[in-house]
């Protein structure tokens, strides 16, 4: 039994057939999807389409590309769901994100990306709620701000950083999302991190619609994928597929109390 803690499988531009995502989904032992919000649009649908779908959750937040409108709206969109506390609704919202900082592109300014990341951390903070980074080229920004935030639990969504940065992310309790990079990368350094990644911290994701593993590349991604890199993984770890989706799954569970 896998989990797939990162996909967007439920944005209205996902280019696979729903219904048959998830049976294939099934049919691989991906048990649990968690869709993960961009902005405020996918952020409702993430909602929406999780109180549909008994196998799957949601993530609300305003990636740092989109920051420079709407991020204070998921407060609101939060509150409201969150407060429904015996609602289906409130029981399918289980993290803040995707959030972060972003300086390799410059989509919105850094000032904006960082207002943006505080007020959500806000958000998640007063609601116990866990987070989903996405952290490009901005660690040095990122670190300093999160230290702030001393309740803080989430997961660094496709780290492929340095094993500097995967010390830091392990000093502070966060976990660390794996994807399809880790199959096709041919970076020495990226492959060394992988394989430092400890197994008690590890969480797998396909990011979906991108980020196709290996053997699929070309192909649109999705959470029945998640298998290989599971594999993939298990072999770097010299483990079999079964440890890793023991532990996987059960770290999900810790993080996301699915």
């Amino acid at each position: 039994m896998l989990v797939d803690t990162h996909c967007h499988i439920h944005e209205a531009d996902y280019p696979l057939d729903v219904n048959e995502t998830l049976a294939r989904a099934r049919a691989a032992g991906v048990h649990k999807m968690i869709c993960v919000g961009t902005n405020i649009r996918s952020s409702h649908e993430a909602i929406a389409f999780s109180t549909q779908h008994s196998e799957t959750y949601a993530a609300i937040g305003v990636h740092p590309h989109d920051t420079t409108t709407g991020w204070n709206e998921i407060e609101r969109l939060a509150d409201v769901t969150v407060l429904h506390t015996k609602s289906e609704d409130s029981s399918r919202l289980v993290a803040i994100g995707e959030i972060g900082l972003d300086y390799f592109y410059t989509h919105s300014p850094r000032a904006v990306q960082i207002e943006a990341l505080e007020s959500q951390l806000d958000v998640a903070v007063r609601h116990g709620l866990p987070v989903i980074f996405h952290v490009r080229e901005a660690f040095d920004d990122f670190w300093p701000l999160l230290d702030n935030f001393k309740d803080i639990r989430g997961v660094l969504h496709s780290f492929t950083d340095t094993d500097v940065n995967l010390e830091r992310a392990l000093q502070r309790g966060l976990y660390v999302g794996v994807n399809g990079i880790s199959t096709f990368t041919k970076d020495a350094v990226q492959r060394g991190m992988f394989a430092a990644i400890p197994l008690e911290r590890l969480l797998l994701e396909t990011d979906a619609p991108f980020l196709t593993p290996v053997p699929f590349r070309g192909k649109v991604n999705e959470p029945a994928l998640v298998e290989h890199v599971a594999r993939h993984q298990a072999l770097t770890y010299g483990i079999s597929l079964e440890e890793i989706a023991a532990a996987t799954t059960a770290n999900a569970d810790a993080l996301f109390a699915l």
